[in-house]
């Protein structure tokens, strides 16, 4: 390891890209610590803290929600609109046929994935603004309607400015720009929390502590595991004649992951979970005493850390990591793009038969995701419930996405290592 990195730093093009990146997450945290003005940042603070919807919000906006920074949305609006066209590429026709188009056609895709993330990004702003304000009034007061679209239009900006921040990083081949600027916001989080742990730490919870950061380390090889695990389905090319040189017949493999949906389900299923919640917060302080009672009811129900909600949550991830695989899998095209190129399954006939047993060793595979993203899910929770430690938190959607991230961007900086000394540089 130490040998590769020596290299890296030894080769001036790798060496610069590196630092060009380290240089553009640098800009992304000083910009989540430029707060909108007029913000009471005490105010915030104290509302983060009894908000659960919010704070996920703050772990994919990069950390700029609980500073209600310029950037307070973070990439959040892109991913929405990433995930809606990729949806929408499953069930339009001409957008999944624009698709196949290659390079030209996914470009033109990503073109009307960042318009559509800026009104995506104004009306989350518009109704973060509105919730927070009917929640606490204290955090921002007195504002006009001139006051209240400047903070819109300034959020909004934010966002657009994080969008071409991340298309910057990707153009180097350092990882994926708008994932390594949520691992940033992530691992910026750490040091507070080791410092909150430190502060309020006593020796009689020893034992906890480390059954925690055994836990963590567990989480960590579990996944890494599963994120590369793969299910290799054999694949063989027919010998073919082109002129007078006889092509194919070889060999490979058709890598079919186990955890294909990433943290998408994850991200769904929180936003369902947390919903009873958010809605119960606006009639808590009703005037009607049936309303009143049934709000408080709802958030002592859902309250994080119940089994009802850990419960609920589980089920939900594991449905919509079945969903949400079934909708991006797509094994009738796989079989028809294998049997163009003249590919076969050994024992099972092209067409068809192929597409069959593809969904049939997808469902099988998918158990073992769903299983796993499901407790990942439920993870900070049941660690607090059996060590009490509350200031330390194993965020298993947070570890995903930083684990994730670390090993796709070594894999393109070893890529980057190979292809110079494949080329004699």
């Amino acid at each position: 390891m130490w040998q590769k990195l020596s290299l890296v730093w030894k080769i001036p093009d790798v060496r610069n890209k590196i630092l060009f990146v380290l240089g553009i997450l640098f800009i992304f945290r000083v910009a989540a610590h430029i707060p909108v003005p007029g913000v009471n940042l005490t105010a915030l603070k104290n509302f983060f803290e009894s908000n659960q919807f919010l704070g996920l919000l703050n772990v994919f906006s990069g950390g700029g929600y609980d500073t209600f920074s310029v950037i307070m949305l973070g990439v959040g609006p892109y991913i929405t609109a990433s995930i809606i066209f990729q949806l929408l590429t499953m069930i339009v026709p001409a957008l999944e046929k624009l698709q196949k188009e290659g390079e030209q056609g996914q470009e033109k895709i990503n073109q009307w994935t960042r318009y559509l993330a800026v009104p995506l990004a104004a009306l989350q702003g518009y109704g973060t603004i509105t919730l927070i304000r009917r929640s606490s009034a204290a955090i921002l007061p007195n504002l006009t309607t001139f006051q209240f679209a400047t903070v819109i239009i300034t959020i909004t900006a934010g966002t657009i400015f994080l969008m071409w921040l991340g298309e910057l990083i990707s153009e180097k081949k350092i990882g994926n720009g708008i994932s390594l600027m949520i691992f940033a916001g992530i691992v910026s989080r750490i040091p507070s929390e080791i410092q909150q742990t430190l502060a309020v730490y006593d020796s009689s919870q020893l034992v906890q502590t480390l059954v925690f950061v055994g836990v963590g380390l567990v989480t960590i090889l579990g996944v890494v595991f599963v994120t590369e695990a793969v299910r290799k389905v054999p694949v063989s090319y027919a010998r073919r004649v082109r002129g007078n040189q006889m092509v194919g017949g070889a060999d490979t493999f058709l890598p079919l992951r186990v955890n294909q949906a990433g943290v998408i389900p994850i991200i769904f299923a929180i936003s369902l979970v947390l919903m009873p919640s958010l809605v119960a917060q606006f009639f808590v302080n009703s005037h009607i005493g049936w309303l009143q009672n049934l709000a408080a009811s709802t958030l002592t129900l859902f309250q994080s850390g119940g089994w009802v909600y850990d419960s609920l949550y589980f089920l939900l991830v594991f449905a919509f990591t079945y969903f949400y695989t079934a909708v991006v899998f797509q094994p009738n095209q796989i079989a028809e793009n294998l049997q163009k190129q003249g590919g076969f399954i050994p024992g099972i006939r092209p067409g068809r038969q192929t597409a069959d047993y593809l969904g049939y060793v997808t469902n099988r595979i998918m158990l073992a995701g769903a299983l796993f993203l499901g407790v990942i899910a439920i993870l900070p929770n049941l660690v607090q419930r059996f060590t009490n430690v509350t200031t330390l938190i194993v965020g298993g959607t947070s570890l995903l996405i930083v684990v994730s991230v670390v090993i796709e961007t070594v894999k393109q900086v070893e890529a980057q290592l190979i292809v110079r000394d494949y080329e004699g540089f």
